[in-house]
């Protein structure tokens, strides 16, 4: 049994549902399927035409997000399954599963096809979603039934790292030196241009999944090796080429923002806390609705510049910055609201639904991207000391220490848990704090993290399945 005190918070498992072979439709209400008619009289109340959501995600990940879409717009959700605890959030549902489960390929052709039957009955007024898997998909829906939302090719820069990093070259804006490789000759080539260290990283992945460091030249081939397995397991679309890139110094952010007829606005920033390099997982956030960052006309400059540049005039989208030395530099611009609970961080600190906001966006709606509050809000992860299967994990009443608002046990007995570069995202639980400053947040953290238990059987370290 071990307790996570601080030095315990350091770093890698997702779940993909059965493919449908067609769209089928459910109710809002028990999955069972149902006809047209019953659906349309459900939503012909609203008036406003329904929103589609293409993915939902887990439950204690997104919930809150499904909560605020639901309070906005009429949402009908096209997922891989059938709704179970969604129902209480939807007017309808529809069932397309992926092309490819190894490689979480989505079908495409299915999700727009699926999406074509709901307009048979149902006027659609937006497409929105929140899982990257889903964003270039999402952006063919839109398009297909010409509604508001990201073009084609602005997902797809934002999507493709390397078409991300070739139009803000274009642009001018400030980012890492680069090259995109093919094998191990061309990355040394392209390390020894750049300058170590450097950062080798696939061009469609995401969570941090297969971004590695390499301190020197000899780190170069290892790391390359890892991002190579990565990029493999991902769809193969992004899987020609590796990305080399210049590391640059500084803290890391993200900023959470909304874009409405080609105007950004930031409604979330989170300072990021990383895990031990030479891999960047992140293993906490924390988001103070004061933070002078919010209103910098520096990185507001670069980040309504990058979304220019990327093609991006319609959307929700979750930047990461590197505070740098020459100011402001961009990591990567993602087409959908952060994951690792960020928009919700921000919802605590701020008072700004993401959800609300992202339907506000769908359908033409100014964004309400005030914030209604002043406090802040932090997560922090906890990870296994090694690889290993959970036996059990027990987290504290968050009643017990002041200013903890959650605990949450994310790894139920028997799951298996592994650390990069084997794996990503393997936590036991996490803890939030919601207070009136940063510090109280990291007090908080520090006494819920210290009180946390995980048991568990050590694993052998070798491992060649899906990194995530």
């Amino acid at each position: 049994m071990i307790h996570f005190g601080r030095s315990a918070a350091r770093p890698g498992n997702g779940c993909i549902t059965d493919r449908g072979c067609s769209p089928l439709l459910f109710d809002g209400t028990d999955g069972r399927q149902v006809g047209h008619e019953s659906r349309e009289r459900a939503v012909s109340g609203n008036g406003e035409g329904v929103v589609l959501l293409i993915g939902s995600g887990w439950r204690p990940y997104r919930e809150y997000l499904l909560s605020g879409l639901a309070g906005e717009s009429a949402l009908w959700l096209i997922d891989q399954q059938p709704p179970s605890w969604q129902d209480s959030y939807l007017v309808g549902s529809s069932v397309v599963g992926l092309l490819d489960e190894d490689r979480v390929v989505p079908d495409r052709q299915g999700l727009v096809d699926a999406a074509l039957a709901v307009t048979e009955h149902h006027k659609v007024v937006g497409v929105v979603t929140y899982d990257e898997l889903f964003v270039t998909a999402t952006a063919h829906v839109a398009e297909r039934l010409g509604v508001r939302g990201l073009t084609v090719a602005g997902a797809e820069n934002c999507r493709d790292k390397s078409r991300t990093r070739v139009a803000l070259t274009a642009a001018g804006l400030p980012q890492p030196r680069f090259a995109v490789v093919h094998d191990i000759d061309e990355a040394v080539d392209a390390a020894d241009h750049i300058g170590f260290p450097v950062v080798v990283k696939p061009r469609g992945m995401g969570a941090s999944v297969g971004v590695v460091r390499a301190e020197r030249p000899a780190d170069l081939r290892g790391a390359f090796e890892s991002t190579e397995r990565a990029r493999h397991a991902g769809p193969p679309v992004y899987e020609d080429g590796i990305l080399i890139e210049e590391m640059v110094e500084g803290p890391e952010i993200s900023v959470d923002g909304a874009v409405s007829d080609g105007v950004y606005r930031p409604f979330c920033l989170a300072r990021k806390q990383l895990g031990a390099p030479p891999y960047f997982e992140e293993i906490g956030h924390v988001v103070d609705a004061r933070d002078p960052l919010l209103s910098d006309p520096a990185l507001l400059a670069v980040l309504s510049d990058a979304h220019r540049a990327l093609g991006v005039a319609d959307g929700v989208t979750h930047t990461e910055i590197r505070l740098t030395a020459r100011g402001p530099v961009i990591i990567e611009v993602n087409a959908r609201l952060g994951g690792d609970l960020i928009p919700y961080l921000g919802l605590l600190a701020t008072g700004v639904d993401p959800g609300q906001v992202a339907a506000q966006v769908a359908t033409g709606v100014a964004p309400q991207v005030a914030a209604g509050s002043a406090r802040c809000a932090a997560i922090r992860f906890l990870y296994p000391p090694q690889d290993c299967r959970v036996v059990e994990v027990s987290v504290p009443d968050p009643s017990s220490i002041p200013n903890l608002a959650e605990t949450h046990v994310m790894a139920q007995p028997g799951a298996v848990l592994r650390l990069p570069p084997n794996a990503h995202l393997g936590r036991p639980a996490y803890v939030l704090a919601v207070a009136p400053a940063p510090a109280d947040c990291e007090v908080a953290l520090d006494a819920a993290a210290a009180l946390v238990e995980l048991r568990y059987e050590p694993l052998e370290q070798s491992f060649n399945g899906r990194p995530w």
